[in-house]
């Protein structure tokens, strides 16, 4: 039976796919407070903002496409 996980795959290939321009968005707690953390592709956190809306704004102005992380 083939399984229905999705495949795993590597920052490398990643980028072969031209994720580079995508960014991820998820919750964090940042001193102490509710934030928003904005990620790579790869998984490399690029900044912590206040709100998921600016987190959204700031991947847009980067020209980038945004994905939330649950």
């Amino acid at each position: 039976m083939k399984s229905l996980e999705s495949p795993q795959l590597t920052a490398k290939e990643l980028a072969v796919l031209g994720v580079q321009d995508v960014a991820y968005v998820r919750p964090v707690r940042a001193d102490g407070k509710s934030a928003f953390a904005i990620h790579a592709a790869d998984g490399t956190e690029m900044a912590v903002v206040a709100s998921r809306e600016l987190a959204f704004a700031v991947i847009r102005q980067n020209d980038m496409e945004a994905v939330s992380v649950h």
